[in-house]
């Protein structure tokens, strides 16, 4: 049964496919942020491993509120490798294993790249999609990853 929330049906495919992509996204950053939490090591490794960890409990939420946001407007939510990677605009390191500054500044490239693909679909959920609920879980989206790479921006200042 299609949801009947004031959204048009096309309004709300184009929603679920901006959702789709940031799931996307999400996946790929919790993976990263996983294997990086494993293979940390040097000085700071106890440090860092929690960092990593806590941010991949935090993504762990988001990915289930967009699964759930995404159903909730009527989809399906992909769940798939296949369909993270083919969606996703963050990309994955096969067998490389980066030292610890490499890793920081890995992952705050990756949060930036959300924030701005976010803050683009603000606007697009806005003024386009006429999907205000969308738009206010898009910002608090994008205010949660502004936080993480705060803080890992203080590691590499």
């Amino acid at each position: 049964m299609k949801p009947q929330i004031g959204i048009t049906e096309e309004h709300l495919k184009k929603s679920i496919t901006v959702l789709s992509s940031i799931l996307a996204n999400e996946m790929t950053l919790y993976i990263k942020l996983r294997k990086f939490h494993w293979n940390v090591s040097g000085e700071s490794f106890m440090e860092l491993h929690k960092l990593f960890e806590g941010q991949y409990k935090q993504l762990e939420e988001s990915i289930d509120e967009i699964a759930e946001r995404i159903s909730k407007l009527g989809g399906k939510a992909i769940g798939t490798m296949k369909d993270f990677s083919d969606l996703s605009t963050i990309k994955e390191s096969p067998n490389q294993y980066p030292a610890q500054k490499e890793m920081l500044k890995e992952l705050l490239a990756d949060h930036e790249t959300i924030i701005v693909h976010l803050r683009k679909d603000v606007d697009l959920s806005t003024q386009e999609n006429k999907d205000a609920g969308t738009a206010d879980f898009l910002t608090g989206m994008m205010e949660s990853h502004e936080t993480m790479s705060w803080i890992l921006r203080r590691y590499l200042n």
